[in-house]
C-alpha cells in the first residue's frame, strides 16, 4: 500500500484509522520519507526515524516527567494521575535513580539465571495443558499465563491472589491511549483504587514477615538501600503496580507476536525448528520486526534537532519505536523476517537511561516460551484469524488461535 504526502500530512494518532491498527509500516514509511519530524498537535511531535528516536532516548533535554501531559489527560489528584506519575518509568531522577537502582539489584544476571528453571517447569506445564485442546488460543491459555507468574513470584504475591492482576494491568495501561474515553478511564481509575487496596494488605503482610531480599523484589523494595535509602509508603505502591503491568503487557504481546510472526513466516519457524540455538538472535529480531511498545514520549528541556528540524523547549515528542525499527537506514530489507540478523541495534527496550529495566527477564520468557512450543509442536498452525488489540501504543493480539498438531 503506498500513502502519499497528502494523507501523511493529516496523519494524526488519535484518530488513526483500522488500517493503520492492522498495519502500520506503510505509514510509518511514509513518514519516514515525506515528514520524519511530524506535527500531532500544538508541541506536539512524532519521530519515524531510527537516527532521531535514538538520539531523543539520549538527550540530556528529554524528560520522561509526565505531571504537565497527565494533568488534563486524567485530571490532576485522580487515582491513574497519581499512579503513572509515581511510577519509574514517568518520571526523572531523583525518584528514577533511586527505584531503578533498587530494582536493578533484584534483577541482576545471578537472580535471572535463578529464575530459569521455574519459568521452563512454568513452560512446560503450560504446554502440557494445551495438548488435550483441539483448538488453542495463544494469548489466554499461553503468552498472557508466563509473565504475571513470573512478576507474580518475584514479588511473592500468593499464588490465589493472581486473578485479578492482568485484568488491572489491561485496564490501568490501556488509559495511556492518545485519547482514552469515559469509559477507559472510569476503569482505570477503578483498576489503580482496588489494586492499591490490595497491595497495602501485601506489603502489610510482608513488612511482618520479610522474604528474602535476594529472591523477593517486595522486600527488597520495602528494605531499601544499604545506605538507608528508602521509597515512600505511595512510591513504594504505585512502583508495584508498574512492575506488575509493565511485566505483564510487554511480555505477553512479545511472545504473542513473536509465535504469530512465525507462524506467518513459516520458512522461519522451519528455521527455528532445525536450528534451535537461533532462539537468543530470534528474539531480538521478533522484538524488532513486531516491537510490543510501539509508541513513547518525552518531554524537551531544551531545543534538540531532528532530522534537520529544531524543536523547542517545551515540545512533547512521541518516538515511534515501531517506526525506528523499520528503518531501512538501519535495518538492511526491514520488512523481512531474519531471526538470524546481525547486527541488530533495535529500540524496543528504549536506550539509555530509561531503558527496559525487566528487559533481560523479558528476553529469558520469550526465549523459553517460543523456543519450548515450536519443537514441541513442529505442525502448529493458525486456526483462523489472530484479533488484533484495537491499541496504537500497544501492539499485541487479544486471540490467537492455533491447531498445536
Amino acid at each position: 500500500m503506498t500513502i502519499g504526502p497528502e494523507a501523511v500530512a493529516a496523519f494524526t494518532l488519535a484518530g488513526a484509522p483500522p488500517e493503520f491498527i492492522d498495519d502500520p509500516y506503510p505509514t510509518y514509511a511514509a513518514l519516514r520519507t515525506h515528514d520524519p519530524v511530524h506535527a500531532l498537535g500544538n508541541d506536539q511531535w512524532l519521530l519515524t526515524r531510527y537516527d532521531d528516536v535514538a538520539r531523543l532516548y539520549r538527550s540530556a533535554s528529554a524528560s520522561s516527567d509526565k505531571q504537565r501531559e497527565f494533568a488534563p489527560k486524567f485530571g490532576a489528584g485522580t487515582p491513574l494521575y497519581q499512579h503513572h506519575t509515581t511510577s519509574l518509568v514517568f518520571n526523572d531522577p531523583p525518584l528514577h535513580t533511586r527505584v531503578r537502582r533498587l530494582l536493578m539489584g533484584a534483577l541482576s544476571q545471578r537472580a535471572i539465571v535463578r529464575m530459569e528453571a521455574g519459568v521452563v517447569a512454568l513452560v512446560d506445564g503450560l504446554l502440557e495443558r494445551l495438548q488435550d485442546e483441539a483448538e488453542a488460543d495463544l494469548i489466554d491459555g499461553f503468552a498472557a499465563q508466563i509473565p504475571v507468574e513470573v512478576i507474580g513470584n518475584l514479588l511473592d504475591v500468593p499464588r490465589s491472589e493472581r486473578g485479578p492482576l492482568r485484568g488491572w494491568s489491561l485496564a490501568i495501561l490501556s488509559a495511556l491511549e492518545p485519547a482514552p474515553g469515559a469509559q477507559v478511564l472510569a476503569r482505570g481509575n477503578a483498576a489503580v483504587t482496588e489494586f492499591l487496596a490490595y497491595l497495602r494488605g501485601l506489603v502489610a503482610q510482608r513488612r511482618a514477615h520479610p522474604g528474602d531480599p535476594e529472591a523477593d523484589v517486595l522486600t527488597r523494595l520495602i528494605r531499601g538501600e544499604h545506605d538507608g535509602e528508602r521509597l515512600g509508603e505511595a512510591e513504594l505502591l504505585h512502583n508495584c503496580i508498574f512492575l506488575l503491568n509493565a511485566g505483564h503487557e510487554t511480555t505477553t504481546n512479545l511472545i504473542g507476536n513473536g509465535l504469530h510472526a512465525l507462524l506467518t513466516h513459516r520458512d522461519q519457524l522451519e528455521r527455528l525448528q532445525r536450528e534451535p540455538a537461533l532462539i537468543g538472535s530470534g528474539v531480538e529480531e521478533l522484538l524488532r520486526y513486531e516491537s510490543p511498545l510501539q509508541l513513547n514520549n518525552r518531554r524537551l528541556t531544551a531545543p534538540v534537532v531532528f532530522s534537520a528540524r529544531e524543536l523547542p523547549a517545551g515540545a512533547f515528542v512521541t518516538l515511534g519505536v515501531g517506526a525506528a525499527n523499520r528503518d531501512p537506514a538501519q535495518f538492511a530489507s526491514p520488512d523481512a523476517l531474519d531471526l538470524a540478523r546481525k547486527p541488530n541495534h533495535h529500540l524496543a527496550f528504549g536506550h539509555g537511561a530509561h531503558a527496559c529495566a525487566g528487559m533481560n527477564v523479558a528476553r529469558l520468557e520469550a526465549r523459553i516460551a517460543i523456543g519450548a512450543l515450536v519443537q514441541r509442536y513442529p505442525r502448529i498452525e493458525l486456526a483462523g484469524p489472530a484479533l488484533r488489540d484495537r491499541r496504537v501504543r500497544f501492539r499485541g493480539f487479544t486471540r490467537l488461535p492455533v491447531r498445536l498438531d
